[in-house]
């Protein structure tokens, strides 16, 4: 027990001797950080002081500034009254000038007026024109000038007059010419090269005889894609390769525009795709009913050629409808005169069919093609209606495409369907002639059985 009394008498004096070795040490620490601290306010003081002491220097200073600023500002409030005053009289000044100006120029106002008005058309006829691709400085001039007189201030001098009636009149000039140039030209393959181009006035341009199209928004001349018939593109080779004289040649007079549509038409395969699958259909049965037409003609025309052959020697019966019936009267000599008939007659039966071969089915082509042509165009209609109902009735090249596409089976039921008809017109009438001459050989073999008995 004593010495458990005597251990925490230890512990606690450990404890007590090192508590008081921190707090001195802690002690000196705070007396530094209070000797720090006191020495910065003593130097912040000084420095405020010498700032202080600087600012009552330059006191004086900042009043001549000050009072130096204001007389600036006098001095720019005077010079401004005195430039508004100037600028009301040069307004007023300026106003009269104007009116004396307006009064002078008289009838030369609406002269500008007019000259105006002419550049704006001679830029609108001029940037579509072919002669562009000659002339192509003149837009720039046209256009300044036509800004210049857009101007109430501004005034034409005497030698701009002079080159927009120069600039009119060549245009005139040139567009009864007939002019040979070298010029850049976008071939069908998009390839653009040099070539020898004939202007022939303002109304087409031509190249390695085919028609040339002028593009304003490029400043280029397009080959067109599709070219007229070889009968026009012919007489473009002669008048190239000629150097005077008169010489026919195809034009457009409305300066491209028909050139342009020909080349926006579909062709006729185009216009036969635009029946697809119906329009297909109706064509196989065209082909399918000429060839049998073309078939069943030669058969009877080769069958006529035998039975015409057969009616010179009707006692040697052939291979034919009429040597049959020829060998059916030689097989029965002793038949009376209605069983005899009676055999004919049924001859007569079994060459009917072999001779009316194929003729239904003509006849049923001639009937179903246009009906064809019919379903094709009511579905076309029906696709372009569905087109109006979510696209609207606004663009009418929309509905008229529509229509013109769904009227292509149409035509192609009709066009098979007149010529089908002709055909087995045609060939029907052969079948029944050759029939006939069977029913008449009979009735001359039956008379004579009679007359014989």
């Amino acid at each position: 027990m004593k010495n458990f009394n005597k251990t925490i008498i230890a512990a606690l004096a450990a404890t007590l001797t090192f508590g008081a070795t921190a707090f001195a040490a802690e002690t000196v620490d705070l007396d530094q950080l209070l000797e720090q601290v006191s020495q910065g306010r003593v130097k912040d003081a000084e420095e405020a002081q010498a700032r202080l002491a600087a600012f009552r220097q330059d006191r004086a200073n900042q009043q001549r500034l000050l009072q130096e600023a204001r007389n600036e500002q006098a001095r720019q409030e005077q010079l401004s009254d005195q430039l508004e005053q100037t600028f009301e009289v040069n307004d007023e000044e300026i106003i009269e000038l104007e009116r004396a100006l307006q009064e002078r120029l008289g009838d030369l106002k609406e002269l500008f007026g007019v000259l105006q008005q002419g550049a704006g058309d001679a830029i609108g006829q001029f940037s579509t024109s072919v002669t562009q691709v000659q002339f192509g400085d003149r837009s720039q001039f046209l256009t300044e000038f036509a800004a210049k007189m857009g101007q109430s201030n501004r005034m034409a001098s005497l030698e701009e007059i002079e080159r927009l009636w120069f600039e009119l009149q060549r245009e005139m000039v040139e567009s009864g010419k007939v002019v040979k140039f070298t010029a850049p030209v976008v071939n069908a393959n998009g390839e653009e090269e040099a070539a020898e181009v004939t202007r022939i006035g303002v109304f087409n341009a031509t190249a390695n005889g085919k028609y040339l199209e002028y593009v304003p928004e490029t400043g280029r001349l397009v080959e067109l894609q599709r070219q007229p018939q070889s009968r026009y593109t012919n007489r473009i080779e002669d008048l190239e390769a000629a150097s005077s004289g008169l010489h026919a040649v195809g034009l457009d007079p409305t300066r491209g525009q028909l050139l342009g549509l020909l080349v926006e038409s579909p062709s006729l395969g185009e216009r036969i795709a635009q029946g697809k699958e119906v329009g297909y259909v109706i064509i196989a049965l065209g082909i399918i009913g000429v060839a049998i037409a073309l078939w069943r003609l030669l058969a009877l025309s080769a069958i006529g050629s035998k039975v015409n052959a057969q009616i010179k020697k009707p006692d040697q019966p052939g291979d034919n409808p009429l040597g049959r019936v020829f060998k059916v009267h030689a097989d029965n000599p002793t038949a009376d005169v209605e069983s005899l008939e009676l055999k004919l007659g049924e001859s007569i039966l079994r060459e009917t069919p072999a001779l009316n071969r194929m003729l239904p089915l003509l006849k049923i082509i001639s009937v179903v093609a246009p009906l064809l042509g019919l379903l094709g165009t009511v579905t076309g209609m029906i696709v372009t209606f569905q087109a109006i109902t979510l696209y609207g009735a606004g663009d009418p090249k929309l509905m008229a495409g529509g229509i013109s596409q769904a009227l292509v089976t149409t035509v192609l039921g009709l066009v098979v369907a007149i010529p089908t008809v002709f055909l087995h017109t045609l060939v029907a009438s052969r079948a029944r002639r050759l029939t006939q001459i069977l029913q008449e050989e009979a009735a001359g073999i039956l008379a004579e059985r009679a007359e014989g008995q």
